[in-house]
């Protein structure tokens, strides 16, 4: 079921939206050769717990930390580990949330440590840019196909994979509502959008293939065939003005 959130709500969420962008922020300026992905993972609970919020990614499914932070082939879900320890041009996905006064905000960006190739590089790039190629069809009376076709095609364009196996969704009260918001699919088709809608829209973009696997773990999912992945991630809020990314700070 699609829940449309009113005014007063949409304003109740944007404070939950916001602290999500502030951990982020703090979270991916960590992001540095020598830290490990366990003391990220510190900086973003507590500024969460700092902001009177509660880290919504944390039990979620048993999930044991605050944020997945996912290196270089690692697509999502890589959990945050004492002893892993960030290399000099790794790349970094970051997805992490917060709740408070009763809702969510999600978001997610990929980070460099130090420098990196000209290919992660564009990777990245294309990356963020497919985001904003979405959001900008997130408008009243589009459909969720609509986001899906200018994501994919922007990616696929440039050589990517655009991977099928996750998906964005609604959000709201739960950290995943209805409806899905896949990355791949046809222009026009899907579930109508309408003013109070909140999706988090989110690619996941690899170099090489779209397929991917998941780790021992249970959680951990990495490229199929060993290629560099990214990721990006906004609440959005579907208004009669357009699109407003509420975890852009």
């Amino acid at each position: 079921m699609i829940v449309l959130k009113s005014k007063r709500e949409l304003e109740l969420m944007k404070e939950a939206c916001q602290i999500s962008a502030e951990a982020l922020m703090v979270a991916g300026e960590a992001v540095k050769p020598g830290v490990s992905t366990k003391e990220i993972d510190k900086i973003a609970f507590d500024l969460i717990k700092k902001r009177g919020a509660t880290p919504n990614f944390l039990g979620l499914y048993d999930f044991p930390a605050t944020a997945c932070i996912s290196i270089n082939n690692e697509v999502i879900h890589g959990i945050p580990k004492s002893d892993r320890i960030i290399q000099e041009g790794d790349i970094v996905s970051i997805d992490l949330g917060a709740e408070k006064n009763g809702y969510n905000g999600d978001n997610a960006a990929t980070f460099v440590a130090g420098t990196c190739s000209p290919e992660a590089k564009r990777l990245i790039d294309t990356t963020r840019e497919s985001l904003y190629k979405g959001i900008e069809q997130a408008v009243p009376g589009n459909r969720i196909g609509d986001i899906s076709h200018a994501v994919q095609a922007y990616c696929e364009e440039r050589g990517y994979g655009v991977v099928r196996d996750f998906v964005g969704h609604g959000v709201g009260r739960k950290l995943h509502e209805d409806p899905s918001v896949p990355n791949f699919g046809h222009e026009g088709r899907g579930i109508r959008l309408l003013p109070g809608m909140t999706l988090a829209i989110e690619p996941m973009i690899n170099q090489g293939t779209y397929k991917v696997k998941q780790l021992s773990d249970g959680w951990t999912v990495v490229t199929a065939d060993g290629k560099l992945a990214a990721h990006f991630e906004h609440t959005v809020a579907i208004t009669s003005n357009g699109p407003v990314i509420m975890t852009r700070i």
